[in-house]
């Protein structure tokens, strides 16, 4: 998919775990018919939440998947399936990082919390997010063509009409706006006004990471202090703090506000540069972190491994 060379022996690469969004029906079943460290995985998934978890990943339908009771946990097996088979065939990841969702995928992979742990904990945070607020309150819109603090002002001039926030710090010139639906419509108003090259609304049921999901924060804390993280043994980067996070009590207070503060992508990803991390692979259903990827540092060697087709190309090439 990209030029480059790549050896499971490279110490320099992070791997990626994609959030919601990348989700869609049959994702991960050519690695459950190909590798049984994969078909491990949704064999395990079956186990903890019911043979109807994985029935929806592999056949949808596509409406019942995009529920984020479904979604959440389903990114999270597909995910880590590919992960096993990845690590299994020798790759190692010298740093993990996820968008969203995907940082429990990251803190899977670098030991921290288990698997087992970590399903039924992203389902609650799905269903968390989804009663938060009403269906059709709130809204959400990336917005490219402007630089950060163009679309942060928007966003403040735009609370005239509710809450509206930078939700997404995804790549340049590429930002996502949340909060209530006429206050995301103004902040979309005045950025074509801006000059805003393109403006795309986002299929979610709910406003994610701005002040409207609050109210997730003690529930999750609530979840999380049930379980017993462990030190990272291979270094994740936090979403909310675009650093480096190892101690099982600050993993914890990260996850609890990130449900409801913007995700700083673009800026993880350049911690991770300046820590020395020279190529990345993405891993799980959808490319949009190897495409985020060719915006951030178009010069480094970046793959998405979604399919087993993706997988083979990668170890011939």
């Amino acid at each position: 998919m990209v030029t480059g060379s790549f050896t499971p022996k490279n110490k320099n690469i992070a791997f990626l775990f994609p959030g919601q969004g990348a989700q869609h029906p049959g994702m991960g079943r050519d690695f459950y018919d190909h590798y049984p460290e994969a078909r491990a995985v949704f064999e395990q998934a079956a186990e903890i939440l019911g043979p109807e978890i994985v029935d929806t990943i592999f056949s949808g339908p596509g409406e019942k998947l995009e529920q984020t009771e479904f979604t959440q946990p389903g990114i999270l097996t597909v995910s880590m399936a590919i992960y096993r088979v990845l690590a299994g065939l020798g790759f190692i990841s010298s740093a993990f990082a996820g968008l969203s969702l995907g940082e429990y995928g990251a803190l899977v992979a670098a030991g921290s919390l288990s698997f087992e742990e970590a399903l039924p904990l992203v389902q609650k945070r799905g269903i968390y997010m989804q009663e938060s607020v009403p269906v059709g309150q709130g809204k959400m819109a990336a917005i490219m063509g402007l630089d950060h603090e163009n679309v942060e002002q928007i966003c403040l001039e735009a609370q005239v009409e509710g809450v509206v926030a930078p939700a997404n710090y995804n790549c340049p010139g590429q930002i996502v706006v949340s909060g209530n639906k006429k206050a995301v419509e103004k902040a979309v108003e005045l950025a074509r006004l801006a000059g805003a090259k393109r403006i795309t609304g986002l299929k979610v049921s709910a406003p994610f990471h701005c002040e409207l999901l609050k109210p997730v924060e003690e529930k999750m804390a609530a979840e999380l202090e049930k379980i017993e993280f462990k030190p990272a043994l291979v270094p994740v980067v936090s979403n909310v703090t675009a650093e480096f996070v190892y101690e099982p009590e600050e993993i914890k207070r990260n996850l609890v506000v990130q449900v409801s503060n913007p995700i700083r992508w673009e800026q993880s990803i350049r911690r991770l540069i300046s820590a020395g991390t020279g190529a990345f692979i993405g891993l799980g259903p959808g490319t949009s972190l190897s495409r985020l990827m060719k915006r951030i540092a178009p010069e480094l060697d970046t793959r998405a491994v979604e399919k087993v087709e993706d997988l083979e190309q990668f170890l011939n090439n």
